[in-house]
């Protein structure tokens, strides 16, 4: 009877430890991804710099998950809740903004620094540009390139096309 009761004592005392174990690991999951993310970065390339800097940022991670895990700090905060707080935070100074009874200076932002305007040329003009843009097909796969290469083609066909039309033009000038 007694081993029975001992026995039940024993489960339930395991029961207790497992479950504050994985509580704590529950916890300080938080800092045991972060540091994880570090030593990933770790095992990538990079410079010595980088790489002087990804040790200290591992050090202060094993730091902050050690404490953790023995109890020295509290739980990380859940990024839903940090988010919150940051809403929170912002319309709290949106409402202070539009009470506030200073007045808002207005200060002209101009994009370019000069006045001058802004003239765009294409590189044939009226009736030259209508018989360019008859003579110019544009192949179906430059409508919408992918790759870098397809755009290289692209270019290449258009330069090409424009020379052979100046050679064409030039010749129906002369005639």
């Amino acid at each position: 009877m007694c081993g029975v009761y001992s026995k039940i004592i024993f489960i339930g005392i395991s029961l207790v430890i497992t479950q504050v174990s994985y509580a704590e690991k529950k916890q300080c999951q938080a800092y045991l991804d972060k540091l994880r993310n570090v030593q990933s970065q770790q095992k990538q390339g990079h410079s010595l710099k980088r790489g002087n800097n990804l040790n200290k940022l591992e050090a202060k991670a094993r730091k902050k998950w050690w404490q953790c895990s023995q109890g020295h700090l509290k739980k990380a905060r859940s990024s839903k809740n940090q988010k919150k707080q940051q809403k929170h935070t912002i319309s709290k100074q949106q409402r202070l903004t539009a009470t506030s009874l200073t007045p808002i200076s207005k200060v002209s932002v101009r994009p370019f620094q000069t006045t001058a305007p802004v003239v765009i040329k294409s590189r044939y003009q009226g009736k030259q540009l209508q018989a360019w843009l008859l003579y110019y097909r544009q192949p179906k796969k430059c409508s919408r390139p992918k790759t870098t290469k397809q755009f290289a083609f692209c270019v290449e066909d258009r330069r090409n096309q424009q020379l052979s039309f100046e050679k064409s033009d030039v010749i129906v000038s002369l005639k």
